[in-house]
């Protein structure tokens, strides 16, 4: 049985260590193929480069190992049951769980693994990715630029352009910027022209901005001034052509773990539990506050003892009421009604952003957990496969394990969306995948232990086929 283990462990390793590491490069190519015209050419060292690829790939380690297990599953049992050394097997008396019982062994090491990654090298990952995507906007200030939106990872500035041409990117194309924004707080200094280039020298702390054809606007209010009356306030405008703006982005990677607090994939297990629950007695309170101050506007106060005297009172309210009153209360009570309903209008779209808030750090909470256990979840779907379809090699279990992998993440993406919509709660949505999947596993194990396909295509086919018989016979008599 030990030469067993080890024989069906090397089937499973050989194809699994192949198929982990193309699938690795692959994933790591495909992000790294939509930054590579950002980077490329930027003179960004080597091993700048080589660092940022490797953050990258920790980052895609999660998503590649269940990948692997999968399609290496469906090949190594499909190639022993191809070459009938399954079959050998089985006439031995050895069952099927029996024979893949070293596989789901080490799958359950593979998914403590996965949650160990998931848990700590992922967040770890992610957050020197991000660091370093901003370090190559510091020596690289163009990076950091986007056409056609305002631009304000600089601080106190506001940098807006409609197009970025020119070899390097380097070249603007109607530039506005607003400046001095953390000093006065407001967009009383602006410049516009036609086009500019970025000039930054390597090394320097400045972003140079060569302006041509424009103007310098400036509102010359007073501090604390009214809005009524700054509008009556000089202001300057000069025009130029050419202008030199010198920007300080030294400031552009002072980056530190409580930038990214809010971001759920740099936080580990225990953090997200721990930003779960800090936000939750927020949301209840806000909740509580809102419910209390729509009862106020509606009138309704907190319940206790009666005193008025309503035996004289007619029972339909506006009874009680001349034409007139009956006019002004009526005005009231829709005017009332009016605001309610805007308080509630409101209130309902900061409770839905607020709520999906708090779902989005749960519900990755759940995903994380669950994720980790998709090693065993496609072990218990690819291994049965592969007995089944008996086909080994690349090609055809590569489709298998593609269609496989997409029902997967399709189903838990869909749930992880339900969750954050509050259309289910956050630990359905973050396993529904599982929740799916498994008993399908299961299902396909036990059929591929007793030898069946997918389905008995003779329950399917032989009542057709014994319908037509009859006719036919009929027919000749």
């Amino acid at each position: 049985m030990k030469i067993l283990n080890k024989y069906i462990l090397k089937s499973f390793l050989i194809p699994f260590l192949a198929t982990f590491f193309i699938i690795l490069f692959v994933l790591v190519m495909q992000t790294l193929w939509l930054q590579f015209d950002k980077i490329a050419g930027k003179g960004i060292g080597i091993l700048h480069i080589l660092k940022f690829v490797g953050y990258l790939a920790q980052m895609q380690v999660p998503l590649a190992l269940p990948i692997a297990i999968l399609l290496s599953s469906i090949m190594a049992l499909g190639s022993l049951s191809e070459n009938y050394e399954f079959a050998a097997v089985k006439s031995a008396g050895i069952s099927l769980y029996q024979f893949i019982r070293p596989l789901i062994i080490l799958m359950f090491i593979l998914s403590g693994l996965n949650f160990l990654f998931l848990n700590y090298a992922f967040p770890r990952a992610a957050f020197k990715f991000k660091n370093m995507l901003v370090e190559m906007k510091k020596t690289q200030p163009t990076l950091a630029l986007v056409s056609g939106t305002f631009n304000t990872e600089i601080p106190g500035h506001s940098i807006k352009f409609s197009e970025k041409y020119g070899e390097e990117d380097n070249l603007l194309k109607d530039v506005l910027i607003y400046y001095d924004l953390d000093k006065i707080g407001a967009n009383l200094k602006s410049i516009t022209a036609k086009n500019g280039e970025i000039t930054t020298e390597e090394g320097s702390k400045y972003m140079t901005i060569i302006l041509k054809d424009g103007y310098h606007y400036e509102d010359l209010t007073k501090p604390r001034q009214s809005f009524a009356k700054s509008l009556n306030m000089p202001g300057t405008k000069a025009h130029f052509d050419e202008y030199t703006v010198n920007i300080d982005i030294s400031k552009l990677s002072d980056i530190n773990a409580r930038d990214y607090k809010a971001d759920r994939e740099m936080l580990s297990l225990k953090q997200l539990n721990y930003y779960t629950d800090s936000l939750s007695p927020k949301y209840d309170e806000y909740v509580k506050l809102k419910a209390k101050n729509l009862l106020v506007k509606g009138g309704i106060k907190p319940l206790g003892k009666e005193t008025t005297d309503y035996s004289k009172l007619q029972e339909v309210i506006l009874d009680n009421f001349n034409a007139k009153n009956k006019v002004l209360v009526l005005d009231n009570a829709l005017e009332n009604s009016k605001q309610t309903l805007g308080d509630i209008e409101g209130f309902s779209s900061v409770l839905k952003r607020k709520q999906k808030s708090l779902n989005v750090y749960d519900t990755e909470y759940h995903r994380r957990i669950a994720f980790s256990l998709a090693c065993l979840v496609l072990f218990f779907i690819g291994a049965p496969l592969g007995s089944i379809i008996r086909k080994g090699g690349f090609g055809f279990p590569m489709i298998v394990a593609i269609v496989v992998f997409v029902i997967y993440f399709f189903i838990s993406t869909f749930g992880r969306n339900m969750a954050w919509s509050s259309t289910v709660s956050a630990p359905l949505g973050g396993w529904l995948a599982t929740i799916v999947l498994l008993p399908l596993g299961f299902l396909l194990m036990r059929r591929a232990a007793k030898d069946k396909g997918f389905f008995d295509m003779d329950k399917i086919w032989l009542p057709i086929v014994n319908f037509f018989t009859r006719v036919f016979t009929k027919n000749k008599i």
